[in-house]
């Protein structure tokens, strides 16, 4: 393990720093002082990543929140399992209140706990004498840059998640901060801002090979990442078309003014256990089992694949638990059988467009540290301990389960049989209902490399991605498919690939719409779909499987919720809310 992956992964964490992220005037209690706990480099180090780990933890309420309120994915209930009050029904219809907490609170305090952690750092490097430590001046410059990145990368998603925050830029002279909302321009600037100046500032990945030491940090190519991210969304951000500043950022990452990165030729390296590796990942957070593993967790992606799924992948004594199924895709087919018909939703069906795509085959461990394919559908058959074949079967009612693209109470029905009903809704499921898939592998017990995936939080194709979105804007057609091409061909086999490739070098078409369907595949579960549809125009106003159009467009931006508001009561409501 990297040196840097043990600084990250041991950081001293302590959540409950800030007991209320929005009184912003703060007293430590129960912490070693700043003068005499900095006395080696490794005491800077580790202060430094401190901020880091929470960032990582905090990755689960943005998923949740980003997810399950699209299009693609779904909780519905199973033979009694998973209505919980109805959070997952509200998040699905965009029916969520200021009562509700849970995942929008989570949100908002824990990217204000991590905007305050990465403060205090900042603050405390300024006093710090970088040659007492043993650093140049620049790797100092790094560290406290790399806090600010971290901060920017925050901001960023609270701009996104309720575009009217405060603005809280000091840790020790809270003057600074502001006790409420400022416009969502101000938050804006001020990102974009930050991560300009710490450009120049940051490490560069100079050579292929992977991230290597510099897995976990941000480099030169992460803060241009994140510009690209908030010039992509500055339409919804502030109303501003900035699209021209994302093509020309995403167009220099990939020069390798930032540094040096490409494509995998597989579409599961930037997840697999060696992913520190794989010049695809521009940011990730280090990840190893026995320290941190948050992307191995109920709300991000350990629960999505089936409650007993530990008998087909052999992980029963993994250190994250058993599985569960809280996540699974929405449904391309009614439960008669019947193809729907949704110009959004039916995310199976979308990879299903072109054939020979190698992600949906049947997700197997291959052993060795290898799989293939992301998804779990039919009958998941396996061997018990005498050698006879079985089948993973459904948590109460002891059926075999047959895993469909279709939601509804199938039990036991055999696979050629159907139901009679034409709909279904999240309360009709059943442990059958929506097929189930792996991101990140699931390696099984006797793997060596079981849960060592670091998290991908930023890859190349995202660039690719977003640059080709800006040319297809411009009108540039040609442009934007050759440059989606450059990461759908490692997705299909050669006989489908003339098919399956964009025209002109293949025989696809592209537009708008199937720009969208293409960011849905390739970002397929990768806590981005809801602002990919606000940014379409699709968010509130599209429909899907269980799903009509909103009333109007204020669900596009999350409430405060009543804790948030009664800890400080100088915060304003977001619109269309009850205060």
């Amino acid at each position: 393990m990297k040196a840097i992956h043990y600084y990250i992964l041991t950081a001293a964490l302590c959540f409950s720093t800030l007991t209320s992220c929005t009184d912003l005037d703060e007293t430590l209690y129960d912490q070693v002082g700043t003068q005499n706990y900095y006395n080696t480099k490794s005491d800077v180090v580790r202060a430094v990543f401190r901020p880091f780990e929470h960032a990582f933890w905090s990755i689960q309420s943005r998923h949740v929140l980003n997810e399950l309120t699209a299009d693609q994915l779904i909780t519905p209930t199973r033979d009694g399992w998973w209505d919980d009050g109805g959070k997952w029904r509200r998040l699905h219809y965009h029916d969520w209140n200021v009562e509700d907490g849970g995942d929008a609170q989570s949100e908002w305090n824990g990217c204000f706990q991590g905007i305050m952690q990465c403060n205090y750092v900042i603050e405390d490097l300024d006093g710090l004498d970088a040659s007492r430590f043993g650093f140049t001046e620049a790797e100092f410059q790094n560290l406290k840059a790399q806090c600010r990145v971290l901060r920017a990368w925050f901001y960023l998603r609270l701009l996104d998640g309720f575009r009217n925050v405060p603005l809280a830029v000091s840790f020790g002279d809270v003057s600074q901060n502001t006790e409420t909302q400022v416009e969502p321009k101000v938050v804006f600037d001020f990102i974009e801002s930050d991560l300009k100046e710490c450009l120049p500032l940051l490490a560069e990945k100079s050579s292929l090979g992977g991230n290597g030491a510099l897995q976990g940090q941000w480099t030169k190519a992460g803060a241009a990442a994140l510009l690209v991210r908030l010039y992509l969304n500055a339409q919804v951000y502030i109303g501003e078309d900035r699209y021209k500043e994302c093509a020309d950022m995403a167009q220099a990452i990939l020069d390798g003014q930032y540094g040096r990165y490409q494509v995998a030729d597989r579409w599961d390296a930037a997840f697999d256990w060696n992913n520190d590796a794989c010049d695809e990942v521009i940011f990730g957070f280090p990840a190893a089992p026995g320290y941190s593993y948050w992307h191995y967790q109920g709300d991000t992606y350990w629960w999505t694949v089936p409650a007993r799924a530990r008998y087909y992948l052999n992980d029963a004594k993994c250190k994250a638990g058993d599985h569960n199924t809280k996540y699974a895709a929405s449904p391309s087919y009614a439960p008669n059988g019947e193809r729907l018909n949704f110009e959004l939703g039916m995310p199976i069906e979308r990879f299903r467009q072109y054939d020979g795509d190698v992600r949906l085959k049947l997700y197997r461990n291959l052993g060795n540290s290898q799989r293939e394919g992301m998804f779990f559908f039919g009958y998941l058959e396996y061997q018990d301990e005498s050698g006879q074949t079985k089948r993973v079967q459904a948590p109460e009612v002891p059926y075999d389960l047959y895993i469909r693209d279709a939601v509804g109470k199938f039990q036991s029905l055999a696979p050629d049989r159907w139901l009679t009903a034409a709909s279904s809704t999240l309360r009709d499921g059943d442990h059958n209902s929506g097929w189930h898939f792996a991101k990140y592998p699931f390696y099984s017990d006797d793997d060596a490399h079981q849960m060592e995936s670091d998290y991908t939080e930023i890859r190349l194709p995202e660039i690719i991605y977003s640059l080709a979105e800006c040319r297809l804007r411009e009108g540039k057609k040609a442009e934007a498919a050759r440059l989606l091409n450059s990461v759908r061909r490692r997705n299909y086999d050669a006989n489908h690939l003339q098919d399956a490739l964009y025209t002109p070098e293949g025989s696809a078409n592209l537009d708008m719409q199937e720009m969208l369907n293409e960011w849905g595949r390739e970002f397929f579960a990768e806590s981005r779909r809801r602002i990919d549809l606000i940014r379409f125009d699709k968010f509130t106003s599209g429909t899907w499987w269980d799903k009509t159009p909103d009333g109007d467009g204020h669900t596009k931006i999350f409430p405060i919720m009543r804790p948030i508001l009664n800890a400080n009561p100088k915060l304003v409501q977001n619109p269309g809310y009850n205060s």
